[in-house]
């Protein structure tokens, strides 16, 4: 597997999952039931996410009071500042998946 390969399964999630809009019925009941079993590993991709924003806001405050770079520190607190919506989908698909039931 390549580098970059690993590098997009390390921070994205989306190739755990299947599609559970592909199929009839008994397929697509066996891919929610993947899903669901997939899911567990959603609060590490959170995890991951958050720990990339803390050292990336780190990061940005060093670049800004420790340099006096306010713009410098911009390239560090964007990517911090984005993995806080990055969470936020991650914590509601884990929701769904964990908590709503199955609809077919």
């Amino acid at each position: 597997m390549t580098f970059g390969t690993l590098l997009y399964r390390y921070f994205f999630f989306g190739w755990l999952f299947k599609d559970v809009n592909a199929g009839n019925v008994l397929e697509r009941a066996a891919a929610w039931r993947h899903n669901r079993d997939q899911a567990r590993w959603l609060p590490t991709y959170m995890r991951r996410w958050m720990w990339c924003g803390a050292i990336f806001y780190g990061l940005g405050s060093v670049a800004e009071w420790l340099l006096n770079a306010p713009g410098v520190s911009v390239l560090f607190y964007v990517p911090g500042a984005l993995s806080v919506p990055v969470n936020a989908v991650i914590g509601a698909a884990w929701i769904g998946l964990k908590v709503l039931p199955a609809q077919f």
